[in-house]
């Protein structure tokens, strides 16, 4: 059994839904903190510029109630590192930021960075959040190459995309072919000195395979997998099957 746990809940759907209303509820710090309660590593979530889900005050508030309530746990931070988002990061000072290639107007991440594209930008982001003593970690597609380049450009952890994997949920060759993109990466980062987290369309029922394959990842992030889950069996509940699911309890 895993002594930390790896669940990681993304919690922009609960704000998506309060959003819905200029009401406060539901609670994104009150949701949080129950799933933490039941044994969540930490608390993910990804601030849009529109602030459709995720508001700047939830980011404080979030890690706020970390550090009141639960020192032990982590908040990260998804985003594209722009000037607002990096002072968010200085502002708030999470213990990590995941840095994602995302066009503004995209509803979710889908796809890693193009390192050789983007190595300026992300060595400024990446050598200012150190300088904050933030871990960073880097959005990667599933190809073994990515994790050299995050290296190289300091990175201490890298995201690999699992959306094409979990796409794949009625498909079970196909789901053989894109899990194997996935653990070839993950060995990679590995072989690499990275610390890896996966992230995107994991559910219960896919995580066993992948984690009977990768057993040395350390976080995953899952949000919208996770929320469809609470709202059958509620959050506390669904923090213990994904648990489970990890071969945690």
């Amino acid at each position: 059994m895993a002594a930390v746990s790896r669940l990681s809940v993304n919690v922009n759907a609960v704000a998506m839904l309060r959003n819905r209303r200029d009401l406060p509820w539901p609670s994104v710090t009150g949701l949080a903190a129950i799933a933490m309660e039941a044994g969540a590593k930490g608390i993910t979530v990804h601030p849009r510029p529109d602030e459709r889900h995720i508001r700047k005050t939830d980011v404080f508030e979030l890690s706020e109630l970390i550090e009141d309530r639960f020192p032990n746990k982590e908040l990260c931070l998804e985003g594209f590192p722009t000037t607002d988002f990096m002072q968010l990061v200085e502002a708030a000072r999470p213990e990590q930021v995941l840095f994602v290639p995302d066009d503004p107007e995209q509803t979710t991440s889908d796809h890693g960075w193009d390192f050789l594209k983007d190595t300026a930008a992300l060595e400024t982001a990446i050598a200012a959040a150190k300088e904050w003593s933030v871990t960073v970690s880097l959005f990667c597609d599933p190809d073994p190459a990515a994790p050299e380049h995050a290296a190289r450009l300091g990175a201490e952890r890298i995201e690999i995309y699992t959306g094409p994997y979990g796409a794949c949920y009625d498909d079970t060759d196909r789901a053989t072919r894109e899990l194997d993109k996935v653990v070839a990466a993950a060995e990679a980062a590995r072989a690499c000195g990275l610390g890896v987290n996966a992230g995107h369309d994991l559910t219960v029922d896919n995580i066993p395979a992948l984690l009977a394959r990768a057993p040395f990842i350390r976080e995953m992030s899952i949000g919208h997998g996770f929320t469809a889950d609470a709202l059958v069996y509620g959050f506390a509940e669904s923090v213990n099957r994904f648990r489970k699911a990890m071969g945690e309890v």
